[in-house]
């Protein structure tokens, strides 16, 4: 039971869904969305106030000017992708505190939430369940 335990702590340690961050951001806790896909990708959506750095160009140079203290919601496309995955492991490589996005800015979108870019989108009456 114990292991069990631990693992699903472990999860909600580690994990956020998209009603989490946007709680987390309207509460004014120190959450960034991080868009670990490349550039092309985040110009044609993001999640509002994130920052792009995809996972293969995450490295101590590229890094340098972010701020240690806040926490990095990292996202991708969803869950056919495993950037966030790999963007989440690079970044707390390199001593930063991560959450990994469950189910990336496919799932931020079908839970209604607005998106900017390109394709931005001002999204819909919010639709989580939890």
């Amino acid at each position: 039971m114990n292991k069990q335990i631990e693992y699903y702590q472990s999860k909600l340690d580690f994990e956020m869904d998209p009603s989490d961050l946007f709680n987390a951001v309207e509460k004014g806790e120190s959450f960034i969305p991080l868009d670990t896909r490349k550039p092309f990708a985040f110009e044609k959506e993001h999640i509002p106030g994130a920052i792009n750095l995809p996972h293969r160009e995450m490295n101590e140079m590229s890094t340098r000017q972010l701020d240690k203290t806040i926490t990095y919601a990292c996202y991708c496309s969803g869950n056919g992708c495993n950037a966030s995955t790999r963007g989440a492991l690079n970044m707390s490589k390199l001593g930063f505190k991560v959450k990994e996005l469950f189910g990336g800015i496919e799932s931020w979108k079908s839970d209604g939430y607005a998106t900017e870019g390109t394709y931005g989108s001002e999204g819909q009456e919010i639709k989580c369940a939890c």
